[in-house]
């Protein structure tokens, strides 16, 4: 007997094992594809404009990537509260009302499919699909999306621009407020050293200079009036005579009392007692006048040094009077000078303060000059996206309502379904042979015996038993072809549907159909 004939026996051997592992496999892909819900899908396509206003004209403060743009508002739209709220809106699943919130979003999220497409010089894409029970909802869904993913772009961008546009006002106001405090600070500390500033060194320094000079001066004048004293003395003591005292001698405003009388005798000559020149010279000479009287009434007596004749006491006295005078002056001018001096000394100091006070203004000038830049950017890009000029997601596909189911391929079900039977069946009768060790043909005594037959005999039935093995096969193969299909009906009938059990493996191997 041939290969294939003796092949093809066994094959109708263990027919009947093929053939109900087959009929159920078949049976139940029938089932379910019939069983199975029409499901409509809705699609609809986005797109990530570019911003209409060039960014090198007026640039957005909102520089998120169109590709994280996409993915932000993915997953912003799939949170639970929107979906929920979408799901109620249209009552998406057939017992929504059963089902439990965990149960509405896992179906919401599992009928949605989305799509983002992005690349170097390519545009960015986004596809939204969803799956429902009838084309209306799916194509309700799909708007409501829409809806949800417009707003959630615009305020998104809005809150970005107005964030931005905040957070420069506040640093500007900041930076202000510091700058207000630092000028602040510096001007007090100027009013407290306005006399040991930096600003007035020189100045300072000319005048301790000119009141050095005046102090040698004054010194001078006091030496020489103390030397004209004892002179005076000396020459009284050796001679009894009295030597007038030179004009180089009086004080300086009986000095300029003689020059102003000179100028006015002077002046008398030309001009009336009416002139306004002669008015002004007898005035100041009233002046003088009272000045040297005051000096003659504040001049000390010195009773010590009386000689007995009133024309050198009066010298002496003049004399002593213009050394006071000048002690006095000298006094004054000591005073400036060390006053004076103190203010140069603390001036490098000062200097250093004042400069590091001006380097701290200066610099939260520059941060405030910086801020003041990026606020008038901030305002601008923050325009910009109020008017939504810059980059947004437009549609360029709209939902639309679908009038025939995409879902499920009933053909494919049902005969990938017979044909996966099939394959099962024939690997059943493949295994059971491979498990029988048992020997057919004379090639098995052969091969496992190592014995040579003679001759083999076949079994030759009687009539009868042909007849009667034949109905058995008859009735098998025809219980089997009745009764495997009512059985499979029976469980899908009063037991559980075949597609809530196809629907379960599915999701177990989280396959989608």
């Amino acid at each position: 007997m041939g290969p294939v004939r003796y092949y093809f026996s066994i094959f109708l051997r263990r027919f009947p094992y093929f053939l109900i592992v087959a009929l159920i496999v078949s049976v139940a892909s029938f089932i379910v594809a019939r069983a199975l819900p029409a499901t409509y899908v809705s699609t609809m396509r986005l797109i990530v404009e570019s911003p209409q206003i060039p960014g090198n004209l007026a640039a957005s403060t909102v520089t998120t990537p169109a590709a994280e743009q996409l993915q932000i508002i993915e997953q912003r739209l799939l949170t639970r509260p929107t979906l929920l709220e979408i799901a109620r809106e249209f009552q998406v699943l057939p017992d929504q009302d059963e089902a439990s919130p965990d149960q509405v979003v896992k179906a919401m999220r599992k009928n949605t499919s989305i799509w983002i497409s992005s690349g170097l010089n390519q545009a960015n894409l986004m596809t939204i699909s969803f799956e429902a029970r009838t084309g209306p909802i799916a194509a309700g869904v799909l708007n409501a999306y829409l809806t949800e993913i417009q707003k959630l772009d615009v305020s998104y961008r809005k809150e970005r621009a107005t964030d931005t546009l905040a957070f420069f006002q506040l640093e500007v106001d900041r930076l202000s407020n510091e700058l207000s405090r630092r000028s602040a600070r510096i001007l007090e500390f100027k009013n407290d050293n306005s006399d040991a500033l930096p600003d007035s060194l020189q100045f300072r320094l000319a005048q301790q200079g000119a009141l050095q000079t005046n102090l040698e001066q004054t010194d001078q004048q006091i030496f020489s009036l103390q030397a004209q004293r004892e002179n005076l003395i000396s020459i009284f003591s050796s001679t009894g005579q009295v030597v007038g005292v030179s004009p180089q001698n009086q004080t300086q405003a009986q000095q300029q009392l003689s020059l102003l009388q000179t100028q006015l005798d002077s002046q008398l000559v030309v001009y009336s007692e009416s002139s306004p020149q002669i008015k002004l010279l007898r005035a100041r000479i009233e002046k003088l006048e009272q000045v040297v009287a005051a000096e003659q009434a504040t001049a000390p007596t010195q009773p010590d040094v009386q000689t007995g004749n009133s024309s050198l006491d009066l010298q002496l006295a003049q004399v002593d009077s213009q050394i006071v005078a000048l002690e006095d002056q000298r006094r004054v001018l000591q005073d400036r000078l060390d006053a004076l001096t103190l203010t140069i000394d603390q001036t490098p100091a000062n200097a250093i303060t004042l400069a590091e006070l001006q380097r701290e203004h200066d610099n939260i000038q520059t941060q405030y000059n910086v801020a003041v830049s990026r606020l008038a950017e901030a305002s601008t890009g923050e325009r910009i996206e109020v008017t939504s000029q810059g980059q947004r997601i437009s549609v360029i596909e709209h939902p639309s309502t679908p009038t025939e189911p995409s879902k499920p391929n009933r053909l494919m079900i049902a005969g990938g379904g017979a044909a996966f039977g099939i394959a099962l069946g024939l690997g059943l009768v493949v295994l059971l042979e491979i498990l029988n060790r048992s020997v057919r043909r004379p090639e098995d005594l052969i091969s496992k015996l190592d014995v040579w037959p003679i001759a083999t005999i076949p079994y030759a039935p009687s009539r009868g038993e042909v007849i009667i093995q034949r109905t058995v096969w008859g009735g098998i193969i025809l219980a089997i072809l009745i009764g495997v299909p009512a059985a499979v009906w029976a469980v899908h009938i009063y037991y559980l549907p075949l597609d809530l059990i196809a629907e379960r493996v599915m999701d177990k191997l989280e396959t989608f159909w």
